[in-house]
């Protein structure tokens, strides 16, 4: 079906998208092989954080009560029976006047509970496996040692389902012994690019003609939302190419279908005149700029289809706003949208009326201010402005035009 004469709000048309959303399965997978995927059930620590007691510096083990008096003008002198490198399973009995030599992150012995740090010593490392002179008391029992469990218990949450997997997390688990874990899988996707006048990329642009660069940014893009790219294909504009790709991509058994160009009311378009009238994918108008002209879909396989405008920044705008978080909510993410903050613009520029617009925007994170990524404005067909831009700013359909000085909704991309 077709879209009435009204534009849809960018949140109706997200709440569409997102209620056709249906979470992937998860599935096991060694937790070295689980990088970028989304957690479909917890992750638990298999033992503590720190697994035993150690020491946070190379120096010596120590009992406190042996050295708490100690000071330059008044050292202490111990007898050194043990030395401790990393690695080392030994547990040395300290009595009265002794300590071991350590090194960080060895085991603390039993009978220590304090780390004197070598500089706290007379003579450090040299000549110190036969006694030490400690020139500095420890501030308090304790000090120095990193205590088992002090960080994670054995049985801890350390990923949250809908978490990303990424290398924080992948680290935290290992440290935290977790061998295997259920993960959905990436959404598999195809991108096609309509247009009779696309080349590839690479190929040399002549009248009429432009580089197809659709394609590699939502290959990019796709593959920045963890999902994977299965199909990539350029057709003319022509309705049974549309209809001839999109069978071989349900074939390959893609989640999702990103057809770029073809979406509008023109004389030419191939996504439209395969689609519309047909139940599956609807046509429709979003109070946006860039990205009026919207499609979505689902079909019979259970593919979601999105037709995006041809401009690339128009593209751009509405994977963001569409595309991105439905690829982020069919892997159970429990966020799915980029980041926002308020931000202050340092230039004026105009803005569509009654339209939301997404200007691409670069940002100056530590003066918190924005401005157009391009001096050309806020064209959909402005494709060297992306270049730059790694924001968007988002300005509301009832503001007429951007002042400097005024507070920006801002869309971090990067």
């Amino acid at each position: 079906m077709s879209g009435g004469g009204s534009r849809r709000t960018v949140e109706e048309q997200l709440a569409r998208v997102l209620d056709a959303v249906q979470a992937l399965p998860g599935e096991p997978r060694a937790i070295r092989d689980a990088a970028s995927r989304t957690l479909a059930e917890p992750a638990t620590a298999a033992h503590d954080i720190p697994l035993f007691d150690n020491s946070a510096m190379d120096g010596f083990a120590v009992r406190f009560a042996d050295v708490a008096a100690a000071s330059a003008d008044s050292p202490t002198t111990l007898r050194v029976i043990a030395d401790l490198p990393a690695g080392v399973s030994d547990d040395p009995p300290l009595g009265p006047g002794e300590a071991a030599r350590i090194m960080t992150g060895s085991p603390a012995p039993s009978a220590a509970d304090a780390i004197v740090p070598f500089e706290d010593t007379a003579g450090g490392l040299a000549d110190s496996l036969g006694e030490v002179q400690v020139l500095r008391a420890p501030a308090a029992v304790g000090a120095f040692i990193r205590r088992r469990g002090a960080d994670l218990r054995a049985g801890d949450d350390v990923v949250l389902a809908g978490e990303r997997l990424g290398a924080f997390q992948l680290s935290a688990a290992v440290a935290a012994g977790v061998e295997r874990v259920s993960v959905t899988r990436a959404p598999r996707v195809a991108v096609v690019s309509t247009g009779s006048e696309l080349l590839a990329p690479g190929d040399p642009a002549s009248r009429g003609r432009i580089p197809d660069s659709n394609g590699p940014l939502l290959e990019l893009l796709i593959a920045d939302a963890d999902a994977e790219v299965v199909l990539v294909a350029r057709v003319a504009d022509d309705a049974d190419a549309v209809r001839a790709v999109t069978a071989t991509a349900v074939e390959r058994g893609v989640d999702v279908i990103v057809f770029t160009g073809g979406v509008s009311a023109g004389a030419y378009e191939p996504v439209r005149g395969a689609f519309d009238g047909r139940g599956a994918v609807e046509f429709t108008s979003v109070a946006m700029q860039p990205g009026k002209p919207q499609a979505f879909g689902a079909l019979e396989s259970g593919a979601l289809v999105f037709g995006l405008p041809g401009n690339p920044v128009s593209v751009a705008v509405s994977f963001e706003v569409f595309v991105r978080p439905a690829l982020l909510a069919m892997q159970g993410r429990t966020e799915i949208h980029r980041p926002r903050a308020s931000f202050t613009a340092d230039a004026a520029w105009t803005t569509p009326p009654g339209r939301r617009q997404y200007l691409p925007a670069v940002v100056d994170l530590a003066a918190r201010t924005v401005r157009p990524a391009t001096a050309g404005g806020s064209g959909s067909h402005l494709a060297g402005g992306l270049a730059r831009a790694r924001a968007f700013a988002i300005v509301p359909a009832d503001v007429e035009a951007v002042a400097v000085g005024d507070a920006i909704d801002v869309m971090l991309v990067e």
